[in-house]
């Protein structure tokens, strides 16, 4: 490691990021060096800047992508090298909100059932099951399933918070029924070497199945954390009647469309009346959403 990349990796700890962030943004300036193939402290404002116009127009990155870069290489640039450049107030990637990919859950069955790794299955099952990040599975705990009151904790999640979420009944089953297989004493979901599993094994699982399965979809392990079948089952819990509308409702809402779906039902209850038009709006924009990001 040069010394650098050591203060970079310093400045990251201690300005209190995260593992997987303090790597990304170690990444993307790594990146950028690789680019000019010659240090990033000798590069000027102006290379900076045509680094991303090259991201932005010739490698087409996503926006999120170019957010990231763009913060890593400002983090290196104005805490580690002491270098207040204009360009960094220039970038300005547009927010784009798109609809999530949608799993129905016959196809997250279809693509749990083709991962032959008992290891991976179990663990991507739980993330299915209890909306889990995948790198909230990977570092489970076997103490931190509650058997005795249906929860699951999650320890140091995003935010570095710790929370609890509700485990069915089906799922603390396939939770006991695979520790009595492995043992593990540690992780739940055990790896090499004594560590826990790795998230890229999950990921890789994941889009192996998806290819073998035929589903047509650009889906993610991402994606079944927002479907969680214990939270959202279309046909036992999360329906929303939308007068004369019965739809299901997807974890996915966003806080806008949130509030959508709460003047919508006050609507059909005859308790919020803002004026006709007002009312056409929300029940148009809540019935959109709905249909477009609903179960299919």
């Amino acid at each position: 490691m040069t010394e650098l990349r050591r203060r970079m990796r310093e400045d990251l700890q201690l300005a209190g990021f995260a593992p997987m962030t303090q790597q990304s943004y170690i990444d993307a300036v790594r990146r950028l060096a690789k680019y000019y193939k010659r240090s990033p402290a000798l590069l000027t404002e102006e290379e900076v800047r045509r680094f991303f116009l090259y991201l932005i127009n010739d490698r087409k990155s996503a926006n999120s992508t170019v957010t990231i870069y763009l913060c890593a290489i400002k983090f290196f640039y104005e805490t580690t090298l002491k270098r207040t450049w204009n360009i960094f107030d220039l970038v300005r990637p547009r927010h784009v909100k798109k609809l999530p990919v949608v799993l129905s859950g016959d196809e997250v069955r279809t693509i749990l059932a083709l991962i032959r790794k008992p290891v991976a299955r179990m663990a991507l099952t739980t993330i299915y099951s209890c909306g889990l990040r995948v790198s909230e599975a990977a570092r489970l705990r076997v103490e931190d399933v509650d058997g005795e009151r249906n929860l699951l904790w999650v320890r140091n999640g995003k935010g570095s918070k710790d929370r609890s979420v509700p485990l069915s009944e089906p799922t603390l089953a396939s939770l006991r029924e695979f520790w009595l297989k492995t043992r593990a004493k540690e992780w739940f979901f055990p790896g090499r070497e004594g560590e826990h599993i790795n998230i890229a094994t999950l990921q890789r699982a994941f889009k192996a199945a998806l290819l073998e399965s035929g589903i047509a979809k650009n889906a993610s392990v991402h994606n079944l954390r927002h479907y969680a079948e214990s939270r959202i089952m279309p046909s036992q819990r999360g329906v929303t009647t939308l007068n004369p509308l019965i739809v299901a409702t997807p974890l996915c809402l966003t806080r806008h469309n949130h509030r959508l779906l709460r003047k919508a039902r006050r609507l059909s209850s005859g308790q919020y009346r803002p004026g006709a038009t007002s009312n056409g709006v929300v029940l148009a924009k809540a019935s959109s959403f709905i249909f477009r990001s609903a179960w299919t």
